[in-house]
């Protein structure tokens, strides 16, 4: 199934999608308003978010397709987003080619350990169709299509669409700038739904394009298979030792990057779809 949280005035209803159509869950269910309540009550039930939600499809009201896309927001509200790096061959080639220190990447990629970093705050994070940040102190710019696990109490509830936007010469000048190549305001996206039946997150199609002015400037397409970690790998180090918080999405890393010289400008659009989960679209803005 796949989950969308609906603007709803000041507050959000949940909605779901599966082979049958889609539904408003709210409905059926006034307190199933978010997909954390949904999560919630799953935990408290000891069963599965799908098994909580077919229960009420009977009585929930259906929706049209382009009534959810109307009025989706972030489909998670989550405490804290996390990433890793360094997880495709890709990734670990430009961030060399970025730094100055580049062997570093090197190592990372071969490593047992895995890079993993705090990417977001919620307040940082936008959802479909919100605006996405660059760095005004910035002058090369990329967004980082990836994979996103989502987590509940540290266990994996399902999977979402990220955008880890990124400053990449702030990093290349020196990898300890990190925190702030990649965290400040609309640093990250997420959407547009929270996929629950995916089978096997590593065969996964990811593709990528960004659009200026109406014209199509980037496309690039991978797929998943190309992780060098699995996806247990990474939430494993991610909540080892490690206090987790109730609800939390973990990035897996950047699978396309744009070629040298590409910058992100204001007004650029950015779609980044993943097989099963759906397409996330946001606009390029300057903060």
């Amino acid at each position: 199934m796949r989950y969308h949280q609906l603007r709803d005035g000041a507050g959000s209803r949940l909605a779901v999608s599966s082979d049958d159509g889609v539904y408003d869950l709210t409905t059926a269910k006034p307190r199933l308003s978010s997909f954390r309540a949904l999560l919630r009550a799953a935990s408290i039930a000891d069963e599965s978010p799908d098994a909580i939600a077919s229960r009420h499809l009977d009585a929930a009201t259906e929706l049209s397709p382009a009534h959810v896309e109307q009025r989706r927001r972030i489909p998670i509200d989550v405490d804290e987003v996390w990433a890793a790096g360094v997880t495709y061959r890709i990734s670990e080639e430009a961030r060399r080619e970025e730094s100055s220190m580049p062997d570093m990447y090197v190592d990372v990629y071969d490593a047992d350990r895995p890079e993993i970093f705090f990417k977001s705050t919620p307040n940082r994070t936008v959802g479909p169709d919100e605006d996405v940040g660059i760095r005004g102190d910035s002058k090369w710019d990329v967004p980082e299509p990836e994979l996103g696990i989502v987590l509940y109490e540290g266990d994996i509830v399902g999977y979402t669409v990220g955008n880890d936007m990124s400053s990449r010469s702030i990093e290349g000048e020196n990898p300890l700038y990190l925190p702030q190549a990649k965290v400040y305001d609309r640093c990250c996206s997420l959407g547009p739904c929270v996929a629950t039946d995916i089978d096997d997150p590593h065969a996964l199609t990811l593709t990528m394009a960004i659009s200026r002015d109406g014209d199509r400037i980037y496309s690039g397409e991978t797929g998943t298979q190309e992780m060098v970690r699995s996806c247990e790998e990474l939430v494993s180090y991610f909540r080892d030792h490690n206090a987790v918080p109730e609800v939390a999405v973990l990035l897996t890393g950047t699978s396309l990057v744009p070629e040298d010289g590409f910058t992100l400008q204001d007004g650029d659009r950015v779609e980044i779809e993943i097989e099963g989960i759906g397409r996330l679209q946001n606009t390029v803005t300057t903060v």
